[in-house]
Order: C-alpha cells, then structure tokens, then sequence
C-alpha cells in the first residue's frame, strides 16, 4: 500500500492551484509569461492584473444574430477623460485589455476573476474567466475584460490600476493546445470582436 500511496502524492504535487512560491517558479521556467511583469502583483494563489489603457465601447444597431457578423455590436472607442480616467456609464458594457501579455504552457490553465473591490463598487470585471492551455504560448497576448457597470451613476477607472485576479492551475498537460484551436484569441495583442460567427457558420 506504500508504493501506490507514494505514487497518488507524487501525482498530486503536479496539479491543483499555484500559491505564490509556485507561480514564481513557473515564471522562471518559462511555463508562465507575464509582461510586463511587476513582482508586487504577485497574491498568495494568484497574480494581479492592470487596466490597459484601450477601452471600447459595444453598440448594438438592432437585433444581434450571432451566425450574422453584420448585425454584431460595433466596436466604439472610448476616450479617456481629462483626468486619464476610463469612464464607464450605468448599465455599459466595455471590453478593454490587460496592460500584460500573458502566456501559459499546456500545463497550465488559468481563471480570470474580479476583485472584491471593484465588485462591492457595483462593478463587474470579468464576464467569461476561462483561460486555456497553450494560451498566448507564442509571445503572450492580452486578455480581454469584459467590464459592466450595475450602478445608477458612471463609474471611473484608472488604467494601469489593478483590476483582476488571474488564477492559476497545474494539470498533466493538454493534448492540443489553445492556440492550435480554430477562431481563438491566442494571439491578441488588442481587443478583438467576437468570432462565435465563424464557429456557428461551421456548426
């Protein structure tokens, strides 16, 4: 009963959540990439991401057929205000990168989630978390926040604040990659529109 005992302890060091000693070493051994890279980011079983400093806005022209790109919302560029501020209005939806480039190997995946903070503000931050295997492998790419107001008043952002969790976790490894996958955002270097039109025409 030893050996297979051993053996399950061995497997176990090999998956589950990185804490903050084992995201340090992962961004050593190159199987984590984040940059810019600030140490200070780093939280006991995640590390923080900042506001990039693009933000646009989804206006819709009339009913949305996702298999339809014609009708998708249009992606509006929003100014930042005199006082470098992101200003979201109440019931807005803006999408707007992270400030870092981040890159997984295949035996990482991560979760993207809002911090307390800005949830307790009214303010949601991430709408889809997921981010896959292989992701960004090829030089890192940013992730896209997905950032609403719940509030009855604007609410005003800081690029280059921190805005995000990105959490991590160790698995056996990926058989295909996320970048190797069709349609993805593996390699977005700014805010991209949806492509769910390209995979419900091949549906």
């Amino acid at each position: 009963m030893l050996v297979p005992l051993l053996r399950w302890r061995s497997r176990a060091k090999q998956r589950g959540v990185l804490t903050d000693r084992a995201i340090r070493r992962s961004l050593a051994s190159g199987e984590l990439f984040v940059d810019p890279f600030d140490p200070g980011l780093v939280r006991p079983a995640s590390i923080s991401l900042r506001l990039g400093a693009e933000a646009f806005s989804l206006r819709s022209k009339g009913p949305v057929d996702v298999a339809d790109r014609a009708t998708h919302p249009d992606l509006v560029p929003k100014r930042l205000d005199d006082g470098g501020r992101l200003v979201v209005e109440p019931g807005e939806l803006v999408l707007a990168p992270t400030r870092e480039r981040i890159g997984l190997s295949r035996n990482l995946a991560g979760l993207v989630d809002g911090t307390s903070d800005y949830a307790r503000l009214g303010v949601g931050v991430v709408l889809c978390g997921q981010v896959s295997p292989g992701f960004g492998q090829d030089g890192g790419a940013v992730l896209t926040l997905e950032i609403v107001n719940h509030l009855r008043h604007p609410v005003l952002l800081y690029p280059g604040a921190r805005i995000c969790n990105l959490m991590l976790f160790a698995s056996t490894g990926s058989e295909q990659p996320y970048g190797a996958m069709p349609h993805n955002y593996s390699n977005d270097q700014a805010v991209v529109a949806s492509r769910l039109a390209d995979h419900v025409r091949h549906h």
